[in-house]
């Protein structure tokens, strides 16, 4: 008898057990699918953004490209799962540029607003605080705003990003230089390379795929310096480069560093055959410099010129008219990868054919599909492997593709006409 009542014991305590995971997983899916008005069937995305703070510019660009895809995705009928079709809602916080609030505002998302499905903020920083929380919790996130490398090496299995990753965003410029170099009959392996970056884990990545580059084509890399911390003065490199007279200059240090350069570069009449750079458009360097700015090379992940195809947008082109016709200006790249990510979360979630975080996290993991963005395909650490990067000189100001050359629509200016030349 008493055996008996041991094991009805066991089985209440596994029945118990069971019913409250079944109220945890339903409260879950209640809190990320909901009815709208006329009984319409909504999935909750989430996403932490700096709508204040340092990174409030490119913030503003991150939310208008999500806001744009979700519409257009909204419009065309939504999200169609198993047949039945969802729209798109998504919840934000403003982590006011802070990693650690994206942090805590993620958890929030994920356990007080039940969110399933994440969205990335801006910048690499906040991008890998984000990800160990939805790592933790199992929930899929899309970013496509955090290129460092040290977001994809964690073995993470629910991070996905639609950008290519940072050690590649000016490794092109090496490659562009080598081929101009061979094209007028001379040695690439001549070329020396100075590189100035911010000490961040991203223009460290950038900093490590320019140097991986260099050793490819035997270009000596001559000076490796670190920008200043307060974005200041950096004379000290640039007195370096008059003296030591590299080919290719290398920068990267955000907007910050973008303005830093190209203001100092001017003033002192620096001379440099190829200047090469990240955030030129973030910082405006064309707006606020004009033509002491032109002849700069800029590394973007997306341009409007490219001709990339996709469902919801059609083509590049009439992705840049439909976000002027909203916004009023031409879409940053930060921009277009926003509403990139979304349209990849979206596709993944009709793919998995349920609303599964597993199931979607796997039909992630298989994502092949042309964008108005490009090519999206993961490898096992969730990096974009599909997509090559960009680079526009600047010219007489306007940005024109100059690499990779199948997207060219101009020659680059290289060697850069000297100071006493324009």
């Amino acid at each position: 008898m008493s055996k008996i009542l041991k094991v009805l014991s066991l089985t209440k305590g596994v029945l118990f057990t069971l019913l409250i995971g079944l109220v945890v997983n339903t409260a879950m899916m209640e809190g990320a699918i909901a009815a709208g008005k006329d009984g319409e069937a909504i999935v909750t995305f989430g996403a932490t953004l700096s709508m204040t703070g340092n990174n409030a510019r490119n913030g503003k660009h991150t939310r208008r490209g999500y806001e744009l895809a979700k519409t257009r995705i909204n419009s065309m009928g939504g999200i169609d799962v198993g047949g039945r079709k969802y729209q798109i809602r998504i919840k934000y916080y403003d982590d006011e540029s802070n990693p650690a609030l994206a942090a805590k505002y993620t958890k929030r998302l994920i356990t007080k607003d039940k969110v399933r499905w994440m969205l990335g903020p801006y910048g690499s920083s906040a991008t890998l605080a984000v990800a160990g929380v939805t790592e933790k919790y199992k929930i899929p996130m899309v970013e496509a705003n955090g290129a460092s490398l040290s977001i994809f090496n964690q073995g993470y299995k629910y991070v996905f990003g639609v950008l290519s990753p940072a050690d590649k965003y000016l490794s092109e410029a090496l490659n562009l230089a080598a081929a101009e170099t061979k094209a007028k009959g001379a040695d690439p392996s001549k070329l020396t390379v100075a590189i100035a970056v911010e000490s961040d884990p991203f223009s460290s990545d950038i900093r490590m795929g320019v140097i991986s580059d260099a050793k490819k084509f035997g270009m000596k890399i001559i000076i490796d310096e670190n920008l200043p911390r307060d974005f200041a003065d950096m004379t000290f490199i640039l007195d370096k480069v008059k003296q030591k007279k590299p080919d290719i200059f290398i920068v990267s240090g955000h907007e910050a560093g973008a303005n830093l350069a190209v203001r100092q570069i001017h003033e002192q009449k620096v001379d440099v055959p190829m200047l090469a750079m990240t955030h030129c458009e973030g910082a405006d360097i064309n707006g606020t410099y004009g033509v002491n700015a032109d002849f700069t090379i800029c590394a973007a992940q997306w341009a409007g010129t490219m001709k990339y195809q996709g469902k919801w947008f059609g083509n590049s082109y009439n992705y840049v008219r439909q976000f002027k016709s909203q916004y009023g200006y031409a879409p940053p790249y930060q921009a277009a990868e926003s509403s990139a990510a979304v349209i990849v979360l979206a596709d993944a979630i009709r793919r998995a054919g349920q609303l599964d975080n597993k199931k979607v996290r796997d039909a992630l993991a298989k994502t092949d599909v042309q964008t108005f963005f490009g090519w999206i395909k993961f490898d096992k650490e969730g990096r974009n492997t599909g997509k090559p990067m960009v680079l526009r000189q600047l010219v007489f100001g306007r940005y024109l593709v100059v690499a990779p050359s199948g997207f060219a629509e101009h020659k680059v200016k290289f060697p850069r006409p000297t100071w006493s030349q324009r």
